[in-house]
């Protein structure tokens, strides 16, 4: 899917995973951009420097998003994150009233957006955004599979 509109944006996205990898949290993070492309925010998991167990990239893009545009309403706007959301995330994807969720690597163990649940699509809720999943997935995948191994390697000495 490297021709999706949204592979630059993913590519900043794979940026700000980086940043949590040079942090020592786990590689995901994300980015919110308006409709003609320009970034609103950025945001990466920074739940180890924080010491907080909601600083998810998708939170903190979020909050960051928020405070640019002046409301926590962020209509229009879409979610770019390296990894599929989980069920945190999920809920403040569809309490913020994003447009759209695009992920790259689908997330099987806890994943909320197609993979383990569905919580942005649910219809009972009333807000449902639209989901693009697999956005340069290979690339995405392969920053957290190095993180972990890399992780593997340093706890079995």
């Amino acid at each position: 899917m490297a021709s999706s509109p949204f592979a630059d944006s993913m590519r900043l996205a794979l940026d700000e995973a980086r940043l949590a990898d040079d942090k020592g949290d786990v590689p995901i993070g994300a980015v919110i951009v308006a409709a003609d492309g320009r970034v609103v925010s950025r945001g990466h998991n920074q739940r180890e420097s924080l010491g907080d167990p909601t600083a998810h990239a998708e939170v903190v893009a979020i909050r960051a998003a928020a405070d640019a545009v002046g409301s926590w309403h962020l209509e229009g706007l879409t979610l770019v994150v390296t990894l599929e959301p989980c069920t945190m995330c999920g809920g403040a994807i569809v309490l913020s009233r994003l447009a759209q969720v695009v992920y790259g690597a689908a997330d099987p163990k806890a994943g909320a957006v197609g993979s383990l649940w569905d919580v942005v699509r649910d219809r009972r809720l009333n807000h449902r955004p639209e989901v693009i999943s697999g956005v340069l997935d290979a690339e995405c995948g392969a920053v957290l599979r190095r993180w972990f191994d890399a992780k593997r390697v340093v706890g079995s000495g």
